[in-house]
């Protein structure tokens, strides 16, 4: 017996090592870091717009981000609900590539196997068009009756003439960008992730060269201003989906699945919106917290603003990180799912929490370690500096519940497992921090500190919750059996 239990702590050692993770760690990277340059390169473009138009003048960078505020709290939902494409063409492809090594009693039955899952993939996508058009019918529904009163939210007269153009041409962009990622998350299912990076950041360069040339009335164009930088969105937004679908075609792989239009109905979209919902309202909670942060600690006074953008925005560059690893969990999750390996998807996922916890450390250390530092690339000001400062060690120590919550998530999406996470990041999101930092703000007298004190608690709260409940989700799955 004894000799037993050492042989079964032996097999489970060898099983855990890190020779044992390390062909998942490759995988898991392979995926994601293209899709980590893919979210870098769309923040460097945010930073060039608001960089170029600044210079032109001050009423026209207040008029892009007045406009962008009402723009991506819209957009981060209807982004988030195209995530739910990704899971279901994974597991589907996840399933076509075990057929493919799998034994078969005739040529026609393997044939017939491979068609059945290659046409359940080609329903996705005519499906997924139908999809993402609701999507671009609801995002344009509450985007445009805002058009004839943006007066009517405070901003002032000059702002509002500004940011009345630029708003519109970025309306108008996001049906091209909705299909931008719809392209992406469906290529993403199927394991690329390389396409969609070549393409972000090939269109990005060309966003800021136009922004170049309409901002500031280059090679024989006006100068603009911001309404210049709305253009500039919209054609490159609008190259970015043209690019994609010539990609598709030609390779012949992806090809099949976009040039047969067939299979749509109304179950196959009522199941996408059953996905991409709520995911999308997470996504949606999760900004809401931290656009609502901004208002809240802007009642404090505009030093304490400045030093919570400063936090802000360091604590976006490690989430990116962490953004891209979660991309490849859903991948990796949702492909092993299919091919019936619950062992791989275990791996896989542990693979993804080892690397977000290695990365949020060295963010962490950069932040904590550097806080003295940091504050001065941003500003001067003796007041905003020492705030600045405190925040950097609580964002430091918001990495690690962020980057857990972010890839929990990733592993549920993975096994299209969307509702239950919805419920818990609304109430963390909405119900816990909202409060909480509102109580510790001002009546405790925390300031700045509170909200982020806030972020750190309500965030513990999912980053703890998916992790016990995908281990109960896999529990029950390897219980009952894998169903075809």
């Amino acid at each position: 017996m004894c000799k037993k239990s050492c042989n079964f702590a032996q097999n489970l050692c060898a099983m855990y090592s890190f020779s044992a993770y390390l062909p998942y760690y490759k995988r898991n990277l392979k995926v994601a870091l293209p899709v980590m340059l893919t979210q870098f390169g769309a923040a460097m473009v945010g930073l060039a717009d608001s960089i170029m138009v600044g210079h032109y003048g001050t009423a026209d960078l207040a008029a892009v981000s007045f406009s962008n505020a009402l723009f991506f709290t819209v957009m981060v939902f209807s982004m988030g609900a195209m995530m739910g494409i990704t899971p279901l063409v994974g597991h589907v492809h996840g399933r076509l590539e075990k057929l493919k090594t799998s034994p078969f009693p005739s040529t026609q039955e393997r044939e017939e196997k491979l068609s059945h899952k290659h046409e359940q993939i080609s329903n996705y996508w005519s499906n997924g068009l139908v999809y993402m058009a609701l999507m671009c019918l609801f995002s344009l529904a509450i985007l445009a009756p805002c058009i004839p009163v943006l007066d009517a939210f405070g901003q002032e007269p000059e702002v509002v003439s500004c940011a009345r153009p630029y708003y519109i041409l970025i309306v108008l962009s996001i049906v091209p960008f909705l299909l931008f990622c719809f392209c992406k998350q469906f290529l993403e299912g199927l394991g690329n992730t390389l396409v969609a990076m070549l393409i972000t950041l090939g269109c990005n360069l060309l966003n800021i060269l136009l922004n170049w040339v309409f901002i500031f009335g280059h090679w024989g164009f006006e100068a603009m201003g911001a309404e210049g930088a709305g253009w500039a969105s919209l054609i490159s937004r609008t190259l970015m989906p043209i690019c994609f679908i010539v990609a598709m075609l030609c390779k012949a792989d992806w090809r099949r699945y976009i040039t047969s239009l067939r299979g749509i109905t109304r179950r196959e979209v009522e199941h996408l919106l059953a996905i991409g919902c709520p995911i999308g309202l997470q996504s949606f909670a999760e900004a809401f917290l931290f656009t609502a942060s901004f208002v809240i600690i802007g009642w404090i006074n505009k030093e304490a603003l400045a030093a919570h953008h400063i936090a802000n925005q360091m604590a976006d560059l490690t989430f990116m990180l962490a953004l891209g690893i979660g991309s490849a969990t859903t991948i990796r999750v949702s492909h092993q799912l299919g091919k019936g390996d619950l062992h791989a998807v275990r791996m896989a996922s542990h693979a993804s929490v080892h690397l977000c916890l290695l990365m949020n450390t060295i963010g962490a250390a950069i932040m904590i370690f550097g806080r003295n530092i940091i504050p001065y690339i941003f500003t001067n000001d003796p007041e905003v500096v020492p705030i600045a400062s405190t925040l950097l060690i609580i964002a430091g120590t918001l990495q690690y519940v962020d980057g857990l919550q972010c890839i929990g998530a990733a592993m549920l999406r993975g096994i299209q497992d969307v509702r239950v996470p919805m419920r818990i990041a609304l109430f963390a999101y909405l119900v816990v921090a909202l409060p909480l930092g509102l109580y510790l703000t001002f009546l405790l007298g925390l300031g700045a500190k509170g909200m982020w004190i806030a972020f750190v608690v309500a965030l513990a709260i999912p980053a703890v919750l998916f992790h016990v409940r995908f281990n109960r989700q896999m529990k029950r799955m390897e219980k009952d059996g894998m169903i075809e």
